[in-house]
C-alpha cells in the first residue's frame, strides 16, 4: 500500500513538472515602441533570439513595415527567405508573400493585419477592392 501511495505521489511530482514545462513558451518583450527581428539562435532561450530593428514605434503597424523593409533589403543581398518574424510589445508579427499576420504567441492563431495589394505593397485587407473573380480592380489582368 505504502509503494502504491509513493507511485502515486511521484507520478503526480512529474506530471506537474512535465505540465510546467510543457506550458513555457517565448514571449515577444514588451518594450514599449520598440520593434524587434526574431531570429534563430540556439545559444539562447527557446532557439530565438530578439534583434532591436526601430525604436519609438508608435504602432505595430509601424513595426510591420520595418520588418517589411528588413525583409525587402535581405531579398536584395540575395537572401531567398520570403518569410520574416518580429515582434512588438507582447505581439509576434508573421510577414510573407501574402502579406502581414499577428499573433500573441508563437504557434497561436493568427490574425490577418495587412495584405499585400496587386503591386506587392501592404494594405488594410478592406481597403482592396476585388472583382468577383478575387482579381484586384487596380491590376491589368
Amino acid at each position: 500500500m505504502r509503494n502504491a501511495i509513493k507511485i502515486g505521489l511521484v507520478s503526480a511530482a512529474a506530471l506537474t513538472v512535465l505540465s510546467a514545462c510543457a506550458a513555457a513558451k517565448p514571449e515577444a518583450p514588451m518594450d514599449e515602441g520598440v520593434c524587434y527581428h526574431v531570429g534563430e539562435d540556439e545559444t539562447q532561450a527557446f532557439g530565438i533570439r530578439y534583434n532591436v530593428v526601430a525604436r519609438d514605434q508608435p504602432q505595430i503597424e509601424f513595426c510591420a513595415a520595418r520588418l517589411e523593409e528588413l525583409r525587402i533589403k535581405f531579398l536584395r543581398m540575395g537572401g531567398s527567405n520570403n518569410d520574416l518574424i518580429g515582434a512588438y510589445q507582447g505581439h509576434f508579427i508573421f510577414i510573407d508573400r501574402q502579406g502581414v499576420k499577428m499573433s500573441k504567441t508563437l504557434d497561436g492563431p493568427r490574425f490577418f493585419a495587412l495584405t499585400r495589394t496587386g503591386d506587392g505593397r501592404l494594405a488594410i485587407p478592406g481597403a482592396i477592392q476585388r472583382e468577383i473573380d478575387g482579381r484586384p480592380i487596380a491590376i491589368a489582368p
